[in-house]
């Protein structure tokens, strides 16, 4: 029987002891066996795949933990990534995400995920930004519901900053919204607090430490892209999660034909691209 989230961490498993930790929302069954085999690339120690019902995993992997959960309902990602940050030990790099996303960080090609989270550490830094790069199918009569791994096309231009303020229009330190790709192009489709393309997916553990709707953090400093003396890190999560919806949103559907414009690009799966275009930053990172 598959245990819930609840059950897993009341019964503080020694899975919960060492990081990185990835907790994957599984919302439906694109492309899970793809996401859930890149993290185990990535060298997460303990994956988390969060399903409102048991996972058929064809090949399962000592590192993945399926756990039942209702990954579909609102405010998922607070619910799940609050819980774990309480259960496990403080100081332990957590990361969260979704099935068809896949997360890109600087040399992420021969480079483990814990080497470079523990490089982030010795420069102070306690969270990581990420960039979430919309993927796309070129030819959506083909492939309708917008996702094919093997012909992944992303925006290589578009991807704009503004700054961020408090609710008292003061600027806030080393924080700003991000916005680009689908989310820009078809924003009449979207809400106006899910256009942001920015996400604190990579953090470290802290009691009390509550993550928010909006993807970022009680703690204002985690909440920031660098530290104040120099540039720091970032990742980019690549993901098909928007294009799938696009795709499935009766006021976009049928209104929607094609993804594709001008500054359309063949993905071709490595961090190398990603850092070309100016879509992740190494900072100090060899």
């Amino acid at each position: 029987m598959t245990p819930t989230l609840d059950q897993f961490l009341a019964a503080k498993p020694a899975a919960l002891r060492t990081g990185p930790i990835a907790i994957l929302l599984i919302e439906d069954e694109v492309e899970t066996a793809s996401t859930l085999a890149h993290a185990v690339k990535a060298g997460f120690r303990t994956i988390l795949a969060l399903s409102p019902e048991p996972l058929a995993l064809s090949a399962p992997h000592p590192a993945i933990v399926n756990l039942t959960f209702d990954s579909r309902r609102k405010r998922a990602h607070v619910d799940a990534v609050n819980a774990v940050n309480e259960a496990v030990p403080p100081g332990t790099w957590l990361y969260y995400g979704y099935n068809a996303e896949y997360l890109f960080f600087p040399f992420s090609e021969t480079r483990q995920v814990g080497e470079m989270l523990a490089f982030h550490a010795e420069e102070r830094r306690a969270a990581m930004l990420t960039y979430v790069i919309d993927l796309y199918a070129p030819d959506l009569a083909r492939y309708p519901d917008a996702v094919n791994l093997d012909n992944a096309m992303f925006d290589r231009t578009g991807y704009y900053a503004l700054g961020r303020t408090d609710g008292s229009g003061q600027t806030l330190d080393r924080q700003l919204d991000f916005h680009g790709g689908l989310r820009w192009r078809f924003e009449e489709y979207l809400p106006e607090d899910r256009r942001r393309i920015d996400r604190i997916a990579l953090f470290r553990s802290r009691p009390g430490l509550r993550l928010l709707e909006d993807h970022r953090f009680d703690d204002q400093e985690y909440n920031t892209y660098a530290c104040r003396w120099h540039n720091n890190l970032t990742a980019a999560i690549v993901s098909f999660r928007v294009a799938k919806a696009l795709r499935r949103n009766p006021a976009s559907r049928d209104r929607i034909d094609s993804f594709m414009w001008r500054n359309s690009h063949p993905f071709d799966w490595s961090a190398q691209q990603l850092m070309e275009f100016g879509l992740m930053e190494p900072g100090q990172w060899y």
